[in-house]
């Protein structure tokens, strides 16, 4: 009887704070209350596409050669602080997105979070922006919308580069989208994972090769979590998780043409590298390049390798490139 006690005192102090938790979070982030706190903040700005405000960063002249920045799950812009000044400076009208439901874009329950819609509305945004065909780059959950994108809008795509990108269904055999793939459960773990600090610096770790974890700083964490910290991130990244369909992308991948830019650290713990090789093996006009001492962000914990050998190869007709030093080119 006595345990029975404590059992229930505990589910009940559980379930306390989870739903003090979900009474008080803000509905959502404001992005003028914040801006002072974004890097580039005077590089953003907004445009409406199907209804929906989305968020981004522009750098360089307008005129200029474009290229799309796509980031990753649970991320936002910031990952492409460091390079995308130094695209521009070579020459680029580069844009940095952030997905619908991700960072200061906005975060609609009505929107269905998967990767084909996200691809759709990036379709339409380069449409509104006036952009007919642009170089597309895109990280981990990043390179799964450019890999749609490219699949289901072959004409934008000049060039391709995939960034450790994910492929398929594989993640969502992780014990955290397990759990949260169950209804209630889900629902009432995200907003603590979302807004915890230990558990992002905990996720870091992961992320980043061991030889970087110097980069694992309060305002690397605050920057993930402040765009999410809000009743509607919570949201749109559980219903990320639960519509991931990405299978259909190692499936397809050999219907690609364009000449693509495959980077992978050698050290990535979230996303296999083997999911490198196949892309290798399956995209005819493509070049695979593994970075030494890396983890799962080649563009924040190699920066400047990352912008040369991007720009070498976009900058190249055919796409042609040679290996960086501490980098392995597979053949």
């Amino acid at each position: 009887m006595k345990k029975r006690n404590i059992a229930l005192a505990f589910g009940a102090g559980v379930g306390a704070a989870v739903a003090v938790k979900m009474l008080t979070r803000p509905d959502t982030v404001d992005f003028e209350k914040v801006a002072d706190q974004v890097p580039h903040s005077d590089k953003s700005k907004f445009i409406t596409v199907d209804g929906i405000r989305v968020h981004y960063q522009e750098f360089g002249d307008a005129a200029a050669p474009p290229m799309l920045l796509i980031h990753g799950y649970t991320a936002s812009v910031y990952v492409w602080k460091t390079v995308a000044p130094i695209f521009a400076d070579a020459g680029y009208r580069v844009i940095a997105v952030d997905l619908v439901g991700y960072g200061y874009s906005e975060k609609p329950s009505w929107f269905d979070y998967s990767i084909q819609s996200q691809a759709r509305m990036l379709s339409r945004f380069l449409e509104r922006l006036g952009i007919g065909r642009t170089v597309v780059v895109g990280s981990s959950y990043g390179g799964a919308v450019a890999l749609n994108l490219t699949l289901d809008n072959a004409e934008k795509v000049e060039k391709l580069v995939l960034v450790d990108a994910v492929i398929n269904d594989d993640q969502k055999n992780h014990p955290i989208l397990r759990l949260a793939a169950i209804p209630g459960i889900g629902e009432a773990l995200t907003p603590f994972l979302c807004d915890s600090r230990f558990f992002h610096r905990i996720r870091m770790n992961g992320t980043l090769a061991k030889a970087n974890h110097q980069m694992i700083t309060p305002e690397r964490i605050d920057s993930v979590i402040r765009p999410l910290a809000a009743a509607d991130g919570h949201r749109s990244v559980l219903a990320t998780s639960r519509n991931w369909d990405a299978n259909r992308l190692e499936q397809d991948a050999h219907l690609i043409n364009q000449p693509t830019l495959i980077i992978w650290g050698d050290s990535d713990s979230v996303i296999p590298i083997e999911n490198g090789y196949k892309l290798h093996d399956s995209i005819l006009n493509s070049r695979f390049v593994i970075f030494n001492q890396c983890g799962h962000v080649p563009q924040e914990e190699k920066s400047e390798m990352f912008t040369e050998l991007v720009t070498e190869f976009v900058q190249d007709r055919k796409g042609r490139i040679s290996a960086p030093e501490d980098s392995q080119l597979v053949a």
